[in-house]
């Protein structure tokens, strides 16, 4: 009985950890998103810099990372040769300073209740990337699946008050880099047995996300600087708990994902999307509209049962797994009784 219980008190305290992993990311992931709103559109903090405001971020990333790896050791560095880092690294930090910059610029022209609606096309995305660069199986259930996500987001968007055609154009084409870069990081990185933690990842891809990111800065943002005499309100108490906010979220990705599972943290990201919704609703006074609700809630079904299959494969190759090792110890134990 002791024993039953002790066990069932670790259990009870890993879900209790895994739980409160996921709740830090998810208020740290919509903080994030608020903020960047807050001082990204013209209504309120009005610093319309997305680049600029990515490579602060790409900047205070690096420089925390390099502090982190190389001066107090904390993080065990995965050693990366010059080739693999041109050919692998640099293009992946070439889609996320791309992602980064056209999902910052939508904040300027969208909603934040509208901006995750159409994240949930994330799955649709990857799933097509996916099959394109051969990396997916098509198989017609999943393509149903991702049907009923996209109607449901075209139901959102001919539901949204506040319709920007270019904004929604920028948050697709951001939708869809991203979507390119996991793929990539599978091809890339995993196929290899790369496998880095935000922090490597951030010391490894944050100073050549910041380089790609200085070429549209210099002939988009530089020159509205000089216009201005670089006389720019920049509150360092905002831009630096930003910064701090955006590092700790990278940090808590760390956490959920190895103390749970990517899979979790995508369910996560469902309620995180609905809790976003209420909060622009409610606070930041968005308009939300019964079609944007009915939208994305067929969405979310779409969503919930993508997850629910990715946890049902998780779950036969596991299965697999423990049946080839079973197999594995009988083969072995058959032949030790032969030698005997």
């Amino acid at each position: 009985m002791a024993k039953n219980t002790t066990l069932s008190g670790g259990v009870l305290k890993k879900v209790i950890l895994s739980y409160t992993y996921l709740a830090i990311w998810i208020v740290l992931s919509g903080t994030v998103i608020v903020y960047n709103k807050y001082i990204l559109d013209k209504k309120l903090y009005n610093w319309p810099f997305p680049i600029s405001l990515t490579m602060i971020h790409m900047g205070f990333c690096s420089s925390l990372a390099f502090f982190l790896v190389r001066i107090l050791k904390l993080v065990e560095l995965f050693t990366l040769s010059r080739r693999v880092y041109l050919t692998c690294v640099l293009p992946i930090g070439a889609l996320y300073s791309v992602s980064l910059w056209l999902s910052n610029s939508a904040y300027i022209y969208l909603s934040v209740s509208f901006i995750q609606i159409l994240k949930a096309l994330m799955p649709v995305a990857v799933y097509t990337i996916g099959i394109l660069l051969k990396k997916e199986s098509f198989k017609k259930s999943t393509l149903c699946n991702m049907l009923a996500i996209s109607i449901g987001v075209a139901i959102a968007a001919y539901g949204e008050s506040k319709f920007d055609s270019f904004g929604v154009s920028l948050q697709l084409l951001s939708v869809l880099v991203e979507a390119t870069r996991l793929i990539l990081i599978q091809i890339l990185l995993n196929s290899k047995g790369i496998k880095l933690n935000p922090i490597a990842t951030l010391y490894y891809v944050a100073p050549s996300c910041f380089l790609f990111l200085s070429i549209p800065w210099v002939f988009v943002e530089l020159p509205v600087f000089k216009e201005r005499g670089f006389s720019l309100d920049f509150d360092l108490m905002v831009f630096g708990s930003n910064c701090l906010c955006a590092f700790a979220l990278n940090l808590a990705v760390f956490l959920v994902v190895g103390k749970t599972s990517a899979l979790t943290m995508n369910i996560g990201g469902v309620v995180k999307d609905w809790l976003l919704i209420a909060f622009s609703w409610s606070v930041i006074k968005d308009r939300v509209t019964p079609l944007n609700l009915v939208g994305y809630g067929l969405a979310f079904l779409g969503v919930a049962y993508y997850n629910h299959q990715k946890l049902q494969k998780l779950k036969e190759k596991e299965a697999e797994k423990k049946f080839q090792q079973n197999d594995d110890e009988e083969e072995g134990g058959g032949r030790t009784n032969v030698d005997r």
